[in-house]
């Protein structure tokens, strides 16, 4: 484990201390407001020390996915209006010096309407994507009703399958984390090509001459 995830470690082990199942509540709804906190370790921490360390049956791992997606969906709502109120204005205006138009803030509208509640709902089932998928959802103003719902369900299945392998695991539950990291440069290096991608397209059309 590295020095950073062992500082997330014992940060939500003091959380988990001091407030129990309301702290699960706050960790994940600053994982879902774009607060790079692992719910790798927020979960299995939940299901190891406050299911199985706290005597109550397996099947709590329920209770604590509902609990999980609870604060996701609060975090996730906190992200979706920044991204609708502030950063929408803010593209609208400067956008064209990031390479952003008019054009593509309408394409990204077009498809959060279209494909936004499986986006959405895939999101909360991948690392990393998760933490910051409301932002552009809010941005987009992907319709609000189903985005709450898309992101409750996805979430509570992610927060369940990691609560049950805390619980199962022990104090083994660290092991969640080394299976999933060589996922997240994996993720994260898609991102880069994708966003140069997105660049050179950009660039090479801004050097097209125009049809008159």
């Amino acid at each position: 484990m590295s020095s950073i995830e062992s500082w997330f470690l014992h940060f939500i082990n003091s959380v988990y201390l001091a407030m129990q199942w309301p702290g699960v509540i706050a960790l994940m709804a600053m994982e879902s407001a774009c607060f790079p906190l692992p719910s790798e370790i927020i979960m299995p921490l939940a299901g190891w020390m406050l299911i199985k360390d706290a005597g109550l049956p397996i099947t709590f791992n329920l209770v604590a996915g509902v609990i999980g997606a609870l604060g996701c969906t609060i975090g996730s709502i906190v992200a979706y209006w920044v991204g609708a109120k502030g950063g929408r204005p803010f593209l609208n205006k400067f956008g064209k010096y990031i390479l952003i138009t008019q054009h593509d803030l309408d394409r990204a509208d077009a498809w959060f309407h279209k494909n936004g509640d499986w986006g959405i709902f895939v999101s909360r089932l991948m690392p990393v994507v998760r933490t910051f998928i409301s932002l552009p959802a809010g941005i987009a103003k992907m319709p609000f009703v189903k985005f709450l719902i898309y992101t409750f369900v996805g979430s509570f299945i992610w927060c369940t399958a990691l609560s049950f392998a805390g619980y199962l695991l022990g104090a083994n539950w660290e092991k969640i984390r080394s299976v999933m990291r060589p996922f997240d440069p994996v993720i994260i290096g898609l991102a880069v090509i994708l966003l140069g991608y997105y660049i050179y397209r950009h660039i090479k059309h801004s050097r097209t001459p125009k049809e008159s």
